[in-house]
């Protein structure tokens, strides 16, 4: 691969001063990058990682800098039920260190501010385990809608979508997180292998181009982040003043961050002030950056919740709030088992809001967000419908997705095998034959959740002479 001048010079002149080998540095730019996956936490637990990397033909190939990452050969098919059904998520190793760096904990207050398409806030949505808050923020409006769609794909819950600028959030939600990702925008050296656009870009724009955003980013999350809070910078770029340079600036501006080393992540070269790389010649992975840092003392003006009047407070609208709720509850108490209605119930009472028929789970007071661009708030369960009798419930999608197979009654779910062709059909967009069997096991008239094998996929109704109506979204189909 032919690399530009510019870059070449300042790669061997930072390896020469940081002690890093150029031998095979080069060459590593006319090799296949390495691709993997990471496995969905919220529907796999560990010992379970070893069977669907079997399922897909893939050997157990381990991320050393990530739990639940794996190699794997090839780029594993977005056309998979096990894709659709939220079980993995396609990411290139390097990637996945700094979601693991940030190790998020149930109950953080969390935010990605660089998030689409999606692959780290997932990995930290999973990591909350339905308690706290993640909110991903994307600044470009399209790119906003993938990362919906993997948001949604992979059953994370207590997640607010926002498309907004680091500026305005940190205007409005100042001293407000535990924990912020910053996986910035940035030249992109690390990615001249995988993608040959990414030269090109090198050239049109650049480290001088990336450096002041960097610094911009980061001076906005420093007033979104709470004393005591840690906050993880990552670029695709070997660009030392995209990195080590940028963190050291940065901290000649905010003398209350230390920089946390982690000796004990394995694969990855550690670099002298605490930061780690991953170099392609050197470790198995493109070129990435990461460095974690802990606020220790700051200048910090404490969040609150805006007063609002009272009225502009509530959390409902002319389809009546309480009879909304009781539709969807009603849904959720034919469709779950006795457990998990009792453990959902509180929650969704709690946070229930409902706009124009939608109805959302939303972690936050309505206010905290007002004058932010909003693509989701919160769990979207699905919306109401009101007929002269009554208001019904219709779930979502994305409702289904966040469902674990223990969770749902035996009457409202068909496990079909991850190679049974109907899967297939469904994914389609077509309508689905039972056998008698499971006909005979089935509600009529009614949702059910269909399955591969263990993992919901989608919804569909049963009618009365058995057959499935395919709910799939349209948007989300294989063609």
């Amino acid at each position: 691969m032919k690399l530009p001048q510019g870059f070449k010079d300042s790669i061997e002149d930072f390896f020469s001063r940081a002690g890093i080998p150029l031998d095979g540095f080069y060459e590593s730019f006319d090799t296949d990058g390495e691709k993997g996956i990471r496995i969905n936490r919220l529907k796999v637990i560990e010992d379970g990682y070893e069977k669907i990397l079997s399922d897909l033909s893939q050997k157990t190939d381990p991320v050393t800098w990530c739990s639940s990452g794996f190699y794997t050969d090839g780029e594993p098919s977005g056309n998979d039920p096990y894709y659709h059904a939220g079980v993995y998520y396609p990411q290139e190793p390097s990637a996945m260190l700094p979601g693991e760096v940030m190790n998020v904990k149930p109950g953080d207050t969390v935010l990605d501010l660089c998030a689409a398409p999606g692959g780290k806030a997932v990995r930290m949505g999973e990591d909350l385990q339905g308690e706290g808050l993640l909110i991903a923020n994307e600044i470009n409006a399209n790119r906003a809608k993938a990362l919906l769609r993997n948001i949604e794909r992979m059953g994370i819950e207590n997640c607010i979508i926002l498309n907004e600028t680091p500026e305005k959030l940190a205007d409005k939600l100042y001293g407000f997180f535990d924990k912020i990702l910053i996986d910035a925008p940035c030249s992109g050296e690390g990615m001249f292998r995988r993608d040959p656009n990414a030269v090109k870009s090198w050239e049109r724009f650049g480290p001088d181009t990336c450096i002041p955003m960097q610094k911009d980013i980061l001076d906005s999350a420093d007033i979104m982040l709470k004393t005591g809070g840690e906050l993880v910078y990552s670029t695709c770029t070997f660009c030392e003043g995209e990195d080590e340079l940028q963190i050291k600036s940065f901290m000649e501006r905010h003398p209350g961050y230390r920089i946390v080393p982690h000796p004990e992540i394995e694969g990855v070269t550690h670099m002298p002030d605490g930061s780690m790389r991953i170099l392609p010649h050197v470790n198995r992975g493109d070129g990435h950056f990461c460095v974690h840092l802990i606020k220790e003392s700051g200048t910090d003006r404490e969040y609150k919740t805006e007063k609002l009047p009272a009225y502009k407070m509530k959390r409902s609208d002319n389809y009546g709030f309480g009879k909304s709720r009781e539709a969807m509850m009603s849904f959720l108490k034919d469709i779950l088992t006795d457990d998990a209605y009792s453990h959902r119930k509180e929650r969704y009472t709690r946070d229930f809001m409902v706009r124009d028929g939608n109805i959302h789970i939303m972690p936050l007071p309505e206010q905290a967000l007002r004058g932010l661009k909003t693509v989701k708030t919160g769990l979207y369960p699905g919306e109401i419908k009101t007929t002269s009798t009554e208001r019904l419930f219709v779930p979502s999608h994305s409702f289904a997705l966040t469902l674990r197979d223990e969770e749902i009654c035996e009457d409202r779910k068909v496990s079909l095998k991850r190679d049974d062709e109907r899967l297939m059909r469904y994914l389609k967009g077509e309508t689905i034959d039972l056998t008698e069997e499971e006909k005979a096991a089935l509600v009529r008239n009614g949702y059910i959740v269909l399955e591969a094998d263990v993992f919901p996929v989608g919804l569909g109704k049963v009618s009365s002479d058995g057959k499935v109506k395919n709910l799939y979204p349209k948007a989300w189909r294989i063609m």
